[in-house]
């Protein structure tokens, strides 16, 4: 399973953290006081272990319905994120980025280089250029060990943040998702940095560096110091608007923002001295970076800033997918509705009609979003971003046998694209032949290797159930919930696989070895009583517990799908 390298003095540090956290929250839930964990972070956790707790964070969070998990998202923000890291301080160290499900104006670092960026944040950045400063300040609060100052500084008053989120987690888990979440972004939003006080000096290092970053990664350097004085000017304008979460966290002042102009503009006038063209040399950037799953080639990095193969901003389309994935579909399908009808067309933009053509589809209008996307695809035939929306549009109105056309045709010129991968397998397993099902499998097989989104091993899953394969459509679903932050449902389906007689001796082997890197985890859990999604009363949970066909959302129980 991906994360194997639960280590166990990283578990029992989260776990009792965890159990502390949550008995002083029931306690006394206006005046939570920290579990004392030490005065060193780096003597507490090393970073191998910074890793393993990012990864369990990620999956807390889409267990509580946190995350924006969207195989189009996650490589569009991916890609931006490794092109700035690796221009970074620090391009062989370990990060990865993920949207958060949360309307704040945002974005927060976490232990193991685990990079947030909150879906209001995204939908509130006019360009890419703005999007990828926020990003590259966060980038130097990592490169800069920013995270491990913070919590030296703090000593017995802020333990480790990761482990206090975890906490946060665990004392709403029985109360179910809605209380976790409200714990996590509420009074003890640690994660998200409140308990986190930078000092001005690591604000104007992580501005520093970030600026830097930005240049060097072909962005405009002026786009860090425009948007926070964007956003101190709305603000300013109109009394009635809250200060965003990012001014909060990441206080803004007059002397920054002079400061991050005069940096930018001395890196624009450096710029200019420099040779044009591509520069990069193949061999020095394998020998100076690390190897990163999410680019293939590392002359793309190099692009122009927003463009795609069919000449339409992705960036744009990119910003309004985040809007319509966050919210309700009928609503934005309303929203984009009402721009659109506007008389002066002055939001007659394709990423609109994107928008409302997605939001479409979300919510059952399939005619109408083809409607929408053919006008696009009269401009923009080549767009890939398009050509998929119109899949999805044509399989969602029924017109199948078309929808399968179009998702081979992508298939074929980009056969290793998650997103492409995902949405044919799917349309080729729901009312599909058994046939079918395992060209389904054979396709996202190879994807399952590099990633850690549960909707492909859910997916893989139900085509190799429906394949007839259900020993690997067991596996599947176990590594599905083990991802989604339900490691006693993975457990409980692993254990009720191994029972099965017909299992062959790799097979058999296979699911041992599930079992052996899952054991560690379940054990602490359990042993500290700490309550999760799957084990709200932290104790044992059995199969005979979780009733007749499963309670858990990627269950694999008789064969059925869960």
């Amino acid at each position: 399973m991906p994360h194997r390298h639960l280590h166990k003095r990283l578990l029992t540090a989260l776990v009792s953290a965890a159990v502390a956290f949550a008995a002083e929250a029931q306690d006394r839930p206006d005046d939570v006081r920290l579990p004392d964990l030490g005065s060193s972070a780096n003597a507490l956790i090393s970073p191998q272990e910074a890793q393993d707790y990012g990864a369990t964070m990620l999956q807390q969070m889409r267990a509580l319905d946190m995350v924006v998990d969207d195989p189009l998202l996650d490589d569009y923000i991916n890609n931006l994120g490794f092109r700035l890291v690796a221009n970074s301080a620090k391009p062989k160290d370990h990060f990865a980025f993920f949207i958060a499900k949360d309307p704040v104006i945002n974005a927060f670092s976490a232990p193991g280089g685990y990079i947030g960026i909150d879906s209001g944040l995204i939908v509130i950045t006019r360009s890419e250029d703005e999007l990828a400063a926020v990003m590259a300040h966060e980038i130097g609060h990592i490169t800069q060990n920013h995270l491990q100052r913070a919590y030296e500084a703090a000593k017995k008053d802020t333990p480790l943040m990761a482990l206090v989120a975890l906490g946060a987690i665990a004392a709403g888990g029985a109360a179910g998702g809605q209380a976790a979440a409200a714990a996590l972004l509420g009074g003890q939003g640690v994660l998200m940095q409140k308990e986190i006080n930078f000092t001005r000096k690591d604000e104007a290092e992580a501005d520093r560096t970030g600026i830097e970053t930005l240049s060097k990664s072909g962005y405009d350097p002026n786009a860090m110091a425009g948007f926070f004085q964007r956003m101190e000017d709305e603000m300013s304008a109109d009394s009635a608007i809250d200060v965003p979460s990012l001014l909060l966290d990441h206080p803004v002042t007059a002397q920054r923002i002079s400061d991050a102009k005069a940096r930018a503009g001395a890196l624009i006038a450096a710029q200019k001295l420099q040779p044009s063209g591509n520069l990069l040399d193949k061999d020095r950037w394998a020998q100076q970076t690390a190897p990163i799953a999410y680019v293939k080639d590392p002359t793309a990095l190099l692009t122009a800033r927003g463009a795609s193969k069919g000449g339409a901003n992705t960036y744009l389309f990119m910003r309004e997918r985040v809007r319509v994935l966050s919210n309700d579909a009928y609503r934005m399908s309303t929203y984009y509705a009402g721009l659109l009808g506007h008389q002066d067309g002055r939001y007659n933009t394709p990423e609109n009609h994107y928008g409302y053509a997605l939001a479409l589809i979300r919510s059952g209008q399939g005619a109408k979003a083809v409607a929408q996307l053919q006008l696009l695809l009269e401009k923009y035939p080549d767009n890939l971003v398009l050509r998929l929306a119109m899949a999805d549009a044509r399989l969602q109105d029924g017109q199948r046998a078309a929808a399968l056309e179009l998702y081979a045709a992508l298939n074929t010129e980009s056969p290793r694209n998650k997103a492409i991968g995902l949405a044919y397998a799917t349309a080729l397993t729901q009312g599909g032949s058994a046939e079918q099902a395992t060209q389904a499998a054979n396709l996202l097989r190879p994807m399952l290797e590099d990633t850690d989104e549960p909707s492909l091993f859910t997916a893989y899953a139900r085509a190799s159930e429906r394949a007839g394969d259900t020993v690997r459509s067991g596996e599947a679903y176990a590594q599905a919930s083990y991802l989604s932050g339900r490691p006693f449902d993975a457990m409980e389906q692993l254990k009720t696989l191994l029972k099965r007689n017909d299992l062959d001796y790799y097979a058999r082997a296979r699911i041992q070895a599930h079992i052996a890197d899952l054991t560690p985890l379940v054990l602490e859990l359990r042993k500290r009583r700490v309550s999760t999604d799957d084990n709200p009363d932290g104790t044992s949970q059995t199969q005979q517990q979780l009733g007749p066909g499963c309670k858990g959302r990627f269950c694999f129980n008789m064969g059925a799908v869960r």
